[in-house]
């Protein structure tokens, strides 16, 4: 099966700074890729080219296998794009907006209608649909940004920030039409919201200063984590030692750190070495010392640890 969304050795630069430098990827049908970086890392910049929104110093992007510069309206009829700020017409009312936009994309008297409707429901907007977009709160606007985006039931969606702005209950709504859409469809999501990564992307891609930095699923760039794989015990004060001890035997234990101490007790850290699991051995060295264990429990490591790492650093791999 093809690639719907291929981008090749993207490169953009505004005056002497290199916003994006050299950057590879392709997203499948039924993948939701996060894209992350922090600010300035070239996000925006990037989708903007693959959207053909923004022309590349060099390189190439495609949807669904038109190039977005040499075939534009070809690429763009397969195409939803939320951008950066959800940018829509201040004077229109929502229902105005999207007949604009269902007209725009060429759909005409009931079929218009009928794709008007089905964005509205799927992003909630029947409550402010004849209320002027300027006095929307930011969460609507957002919504009614995602509902341009999805109206003529592309096969490409590339969505800048989608969840910007809104409160929990929406955000749930709007990641489950995300999960609900991507059974056929191949998506982007820009976000710095790491929680965002798990709940919905099938992928992640971190960006930093241009460049590709980290390529895998959230399990993948968790094991990249100082701790993942770490086993997390909790006892009292007067049986650390006994247990730190049993734990610095193992050649697999490369340290044991105390977390912290609070009212009696103490957090205890075994590390592994690179590569190793001790989860099995640990808990049988435990069990079999008959040491009061209070908890325990394997560490799976933080994305936002990963993210710190890879980003304010030259550690992580580089793959553009």
């Amino acid at each position: 099966m093809p690639a719907l969304i291929e981008a090749e050795a993207l490169k953009k630069s505004f005056g002497s700074i290199k916003a994006v430098d050299g950057i590879s990827l392709t997203v499948m049908p039924g993948e939701v890729l996060g894209f992350l970086g922090p600010n300035g890392a070239g996000k925006s910049t990037t989708m903007k080219m693959i959207t053909g929104f923004l022309e590349p110093d060099s390189g190439t992007a495609r949807i669904a296998g038109h190039d977005v510069q040499q075939e534009p309206l070809a690429a763009k009829a397969r195409l939803g794009y939320l951008p950066e700020g959800a940018p829509a017409y201040a004077e229109m009312t929502p229902a105005k907006f999207l007949r604009f936009i269902a007209a725009i994309r060429g759909f005409r008297g009931a079929e218009a209608q009928k794709r008007i409707d089905a964005a509205v429901e799927k992003t909630g907007l029947h409550s402010v649909l004849d209320q002027t977009i300027e006095t929307l709160s930011k969460g609507f606007k957002r919504r009614v940004g995602i509902a341009q985006a999805i109206l003529h039931d592309p096969d490409v969606l590339i969505m800048d920030e989608p969840t910007d702005g809104l409160d929990p209950n929406q955000k749930h709504q709007v990641r489950e039409l995300i999960r609900e859409m991507a059974r056929s469809k191949a998506i982007i999501v820009s976000t710095h919201i790491l929680e965002e990564v798990e709940a919905v992307c099938s992928r992640a891609v971190v960006i930093d200063k241009g460049r590709i930095v980290a390529d895998g699923t959230a399990e993948d760039l968790r094991q990249r984590a100082p701790n993942h794989g770490a086993i997390a015990i909790r006892v009292a004060s007067s049986h650390a030692d006994l247990v730190r001890q049993t734990l610095e035997r193992f050649s697999s234990i490369a340290a044991v750190e105390t977390v912290s101490k609070v009212n009696g007790h103490l957090q205890l850290r075994a590390l592994p070495k690179v590569g190793m699991s001790i989860a099995a051995e640990v808990t049988q060295a435990i069990r079999e010392s008959a040491i009061a264990v209070e908890e325990i429990y394997v560490e799976r490591g933080k994305l936002d640890d990963v993210f710190r790492q890879i980003t304010t650093s030259d550690q992580g791999d580089r793959h553009a």
